[in-house]
Parts: structure tokens; sequence; C-alpha cells
């Protein structure tokens, strides 16, 4: 089975001109606006680190759309059995926010939704997510979301899992969570959530697999090894990068499989190609 990266985007202009994406470019050595993908140069970079599939996403905040529903999905177009789609809403408008996601949850390119609590500097158990996560669940769309520190300079509160994720999975026990960039520096409260809920899973994009801390690769291989999805923050980082050591992790065959492809396809319910 091909591998699944579960965190790509398809940048634009607006989105490479925003501020706070200068410090991601710096740590990552990117050249802005200059280095800004394709969907073919994404599909290249898929096909040099053996990605079958990568879910790109839509972004939306404060400022209004960075990437629209409707340019992710001319992106996705470009190569419709590589791509998939994480729809995104504007929190100020939750009447819209529904609509787009009843609309755009009927049609198979997009699999899940996609806020990202520091960008709107809003932690999600804010009234203002919860039409939001109704929508989803009526829906069948996971999801999905930022935890532990920001790279942008940002604040990192609003990605603690407790007490503000668990609140919200508190009241929406049938909202399946995918939450990305690991947790850390909470990664006990990592633990506690996936004790806790059933529904809630980890992808490890915006670290190369060898960068992952010790505690992380653990629970890789014990409580989360049904719950953790490979993913990358393409461009930030490529595939073939983060893939570079993943022998080092030491995983069994089962649990690579399930890290690399099998979990996100059940909780996606991607097909069996993918």
């Amino acid at each position: 089975m091909g591998i699944i990266d579960v965190w790509g985007q398809i940048t634009t202009e607006r989105m490479e001109q925003a501020p706070w994406l200068a410090t991601l470019n710096r740590w990552t050595g990117r050249g802005g606006s200059d280095d800004r993908p394709t969907p073919g140069s994404t599909v290249a970079a898929m096909d040099r680190a053996g990605v079958n599939m990568m879910l790109l996403s839509a972004w939306y905040g404060p400022e209004g759309s960075l990437v629209s529903n409707e340019e992710l999905a001319a992106q996705i177009d470009e190569a419709p059995r590589r791509f998939r789609g994480l729809l995104s809403v504007d929190l100020r408008a939750p009447s819209e926010a529904v609509r787009t996601i009843r609309t755009l949850g009927a049609d198979p390119r997009f699999v899940g939704v996609r806020l990202v609590p520091w960008l709107w500097d809003l932690p999600p158990n804010h009234r203002l997510y919860y039409p939001v996560f109704a929508a989803c669940v009526e829906a069948g769309l996971p999801f999905c979301t930022q935890i532990g520190h920001t790279g942008p300079l940002k604040r990192s509160e609003t990605g603690r899992l407790i007490p503000y994720l668990e609140e919200v999975m508190l009241d929406f026990p049938e909202l399946v969570v995918i939450a990305g960039h690991l947790g850390f520096p909470w990664l006990d409260e990592l633990i506690t959530m996936t004790v806790k809920f059933r529904n809630f899973h980890v992808d490890t994009s915006a670290y190369a697999l060898h960068r992952l801390p010790p505690a992380f690769v653990d629970y890789m291989k014990g409580i989360g090894q049904d719950r953790v999805m490979f993913g990358t923050n393409w461009p930030m980082l490529s595939p073939a990068r983060c893939l570079e050591h993943l022998d080092g992790l030491g995983l069994t065959a089962a649990q690579s499989d399930a890290f690399l492809s099998g979990n996100a396809r059940r909780v996606f319910n991607l097909p069996e190609a993918a």
C-alpha cells in the first residue's frame, strides 16, 4: 500500500505573504513565494518518497481565505487520484460555515474539515467552533486541527489539549478528531486524551521522523499505534525529508503499515488503492 500524507497544502501567493509564515520559512530554508508549490511539483515530491496520496488543506483565518475551498477543489482536480481535500470555513459566519460543510461534505473530493486555532487566536472550545463540530458529526467528516506549540510567532496556548480539546470531545463524543503536530510539549496530555477518547487521533506533521521526541515514539509503539498518522506539513517539509529515518523508529511491520497508511485510510474512509 502507498503512503498517505494527512497534512499538506499548496500555498497561494497571499498565504506566502502572511507575516507569520516568515518564521516557518526561516526554519525550513524556504524562499517564500519563489518556492510556492504547484500540484505538479507536489506530486513529484510525493513520488520521490513513495507517497500515494496527500490530503491538502484549505486555510481560512481572520483575514479571510488564504487557500479557499474553491482553490483547493481546483488543486485536487489537477491530480484527482493523488489528492483529497480538507475544507475550511470562516468561524465568524457560523451559518455559512454549516452550509459549506453540508454541501462540500457530499463531494467525494473532500474528506474532512481543518481549522487551526492559533490562526484565530481562539481555543477549540470557543463557542464559534461549536456549529462546525455539529456539522462535522452530521456530515460524517473528521475534524482536523493543530495541537502543541506553534512555529509561527503566535500563542501556543490555543494548542493545549486539556482543557480545550478535552471539553470539545466531552461535548461531542461522536466527533472524530485528528490533531496535528504531535502536541509537544504536552505529551502527557496526549496520552490522557488517547486513553479517554476512542475518536481521538494525532499526526506527525511538521516533524521529520528522526526529530520525534522519544516519548512520542514510545507512544506510537504502545497505546497510540492505531491512532497515529503520517503527515508532513508540505511544503514546509517534504515527504522525503520526513521519511528519511523511518527505519530508526523501530516500528514493527504492522505498526509501520498503520502509521503510514492504515490508520488514515480507516479514519478518512479512503479507498484501498490509497
